[in-house]
């Protein structure tokens, strides 16, 4: 289906992250940054897409434990490329605990523990808090006195949301959030971009565990909604495998995984990614949403 396409629907459900705000310069810096702040080493920026694209990392923190987990390997003998770790996580069902199988089946046991036994999950999360939130936040929200003196990577969003499509959208459908963000993280978000989702219709982090693809989240909002037909906008590969796997588990309703192109996937090599895995419609933006939905309102 093509930007030109039309859906007739009638509930919207929202990812956040590359969708209603930009994170390149908060969520992704903060894994590149934390892994050079505890190993002195990193990945490039341009390799999480790749990690995205293997499915299994909408949680940001496991996503920096797998950078992390690459880096110490290859102090351990691991020789492949990002894009050949990526690949084999892929095949392995998608990750963290494929890319611990694959560092195993790569290295050796014993040097599987001696690498487990510098990474240190805990740092990890601790170091990428205190760089996304900032001193202020990461007090409030983590309870603790953070050890880095930073401003916070979360006020280098830029919204992506416009305010006359957010009032389209809130108008003639329901509307609900499906994200790997913290429910605090979240809410943040939420109101810079003036969007209220009540905790009821939204899935964060914090209220299930499968997370995505898994379509639990998804399709506890189609039923909520009491609705037929729905729509599911994202900007990863998994997002639109949720869609797709919320249509195998619940065939009595349509949903379509419709994806974006202000995250990490752009150009014709992300629609053609998006394509491979049964994406409805691609947009270049958020924005494009209110022209191709075809509301009950409308009809």
């Amino acid at each position: 289906m093509n930007a030109a396409a039309t859906i007739d629907a009638d509930a919207v459900v929202l990812d956040i992250d590359g969708v209603l705000v930009d994170v390149e310069n908060s969520y992704r810096r903060a894994i590149v940054e934390s892994v050079e702040r505890v190993y002195d080493r990193s990945i490039r920026n341009e390799d999480i897409q790749q990690f995205k694209d293997a499915g299994g990392f909408n949680n940001d923190w496991e996503l920096t434990d797998a950078a992390a987990l690459y880096v110490l390997s290859t102090e351990e003998g691991y020789r492949d490329s990002i894009d050949e770790f990526t690949d084999e996580i892929a095949a392995n069902g998608g990750g963290l605990e494929a890319a611990t199988e694959v560092v195993r089946e790569k290295i050796g046991a014993n040097a599987t523990r001696r690498v487990k036994g510098r990474w240190d999950r805990e740092r990890l999360r601790d170091v990428f808090q205190q760089l996304y939130l900032g001193e202020e936040l990461y007090r409030g929200l983590e309870g603790g006195d953070p050890d880095i003196e930073t401003r916070g990577f979360i006020h280098d969003e830029p919204m992506l949301l416009e305010d006359e499509t957010r009032d389209a959208l809130t108008a003639d459908y329901d509307v609900g959030v499906v994200t790997g963000r913290p429910e605090a993280e979240a809410e943040i978000a939420l109101e810079r971009v003036g969007l209220e989702i009540g905790t009821d219709d939204r899935f964060t982090m914090d209220d299930w565990e499968e997370g995505k693809p898994h379509p639990r989240a998804l399709t506890t909002l189609a039923a909520q909604f009491d609705a037929e037909t729905v729509v599911f906008v994202g900007d990863t590969l998994d997002d639109v495998r949720t869609a797709v796997n919320a249509s195998e588990s619940d065939p009595d309703r349509t949903y379509h995984g419709i994806g974006v192109l202000t995250g990490g996937l752009t150009g014709e090599d992300g629609r053609w990614k998006y394509d491979e895995e049964g994406a409805s419609i691609v947009l270049e933006s958020i924005n494009e949403l209110p022209d191709v939905l075809e509301g009950e309102d409308e009809s």
